[in-house]
C-alpha cells in the first residue's frame, strides 16, 4: 500500500529521482510513488525539496511533512502529520499526476 495511516499521521512510500528536469510525480514503482526532484542528493537538498513538494501539493504547512525513514536513500517514507491516508490519497490522486511544478 502506497499510503497508510499511522498514529503520527499518514505515511506514503516514495522513490526519489534527484537531479530531474522538473519536480513532479512521474508514476509508480511497485508500492511507491516515483518522484522526480530537481535538487541534487547533496547536503539534504533532495530531502528538503521532497518535503517542500509534498507540503505544497497537499496544501499543508511545511512543518507537517517529514521524512520518516530513508533520509540517505532514494526510497523514503514521507509522513504527513494531522492528515489521514484517505485524505492524502484524495489530494494526491485528485491532482494531475506528473503536472505539478
Amino acid at each position: 500500500m502506497m499510503v497508510r495511516d499511522t498514529s503520527e499521521g499518514a505515511c506514503l512510500t516514495v522513490k526519489v529521482q534527484p537531479r530531474a528536469k522538473r519536480n513532479a510525480i512521474t508514476g509508480r514503482v511497485g508500492d511507491a510513488l516515483k518522484l522526480a526532484i530537481t535538487a541534487p542528493p547533496i547536503n539534504g537538498r533532495a530531502n528538503e525539496a521532497c518535503i517542500e513538494f509534498f507540503a505544497e501539493l497537499l496544501n499543508v504547512p511545511r512543518s507537517s511533512v517529514t521524512i520518516a525513514t530513508g533520509r540517505s536513500s532514494r526510497n523514503k517514507v514521507v509522513r504527513v502529520a494531522g492528515m489521514s491516508a484517505a485524505e492524502v490519497e484524495r489530494r494526491l490522486f485528485g491532482a494531475e499526476v506528473g503536472t505539478h511544478k
